[in-house]
């Protein structure tokens, strides 16, 4: 089941938070609880994945892009990620959740995410994102002129733009 509750307070305690700016990294902590975990009594990739979630929204309310989805009706979609999974997480374990804005193109814009726990990462992802509207994705200068950014630019890092030209490489419709 989606972590609802978590989400909520978490949503709640970002409103209360002090604005940040687009690129700004944001952190969110929460504890690992027994719904969380799977048969090995650790968090899986699935909910891990789902907890991800939970930092986008901060981030998003933090520096002002929710309200523009409201307002505009608009969605906020991934497009893809890579995940890295390096230690786990259990019970009770105290998590904190970083997560910023690296870079965008005329289309996505690249969110880098990470865990820790007792100041050791635990995982990260790269997401490819982007905003939606009815009519499909909205170009991210429409987005950042919304949110008052219209001269916000920003380079996507070299680590950035060697995973989009391999994620290129890849065949669509997927084989097999």
């Amino acid at each position: 089941m989606y972590p609802l509750i978590r989400l909520l307070t978490s949503s709640i305690k970002a409103r209360l938070s002090s604005s940040i700016s687009i690129n700004d990294p944001c952190e969110t902590t929460f504890r690992c609880r027994p719904w969380d975990l799977d048969m090995f009594m650790e968090v899986n990739n699935g909910r891990m994945l789902t907890l991800y979630d939970i930092g986008r929204f901060d981030l998003s309310i933090r520096c002002g892009l929710s309200g523009v989805l409201r307002r505009n009706r608009w969605g906020f979609a991934v497009a893809g990620s890579s995940v890295r999974y390096r230690r786990r997480v259990r019970m009770f374990d105290r998590v904190t959740l970083r997560t910023q804005l690296v870079g965008m193109d005329d289309r996505w814009s690249y969110i880098a995410q990470s865990m820790w726990v007792k100041g050791q990462p635990v995982s990260s992802v790269l997401l490819r994102t982007t905003v939606t509207s009815k009519n499909g994705s909205v170009p991210t200068q429409k987005v950042l002129e919304e949110m008052g950014l219209e001269q916000w630019q920003t380079e996507l890092p070299e680590w950035v733009r060697a995973w989009t030209d391999g994620d290129e490489q890849r065949p669509w419709p997927p084989e097999p």
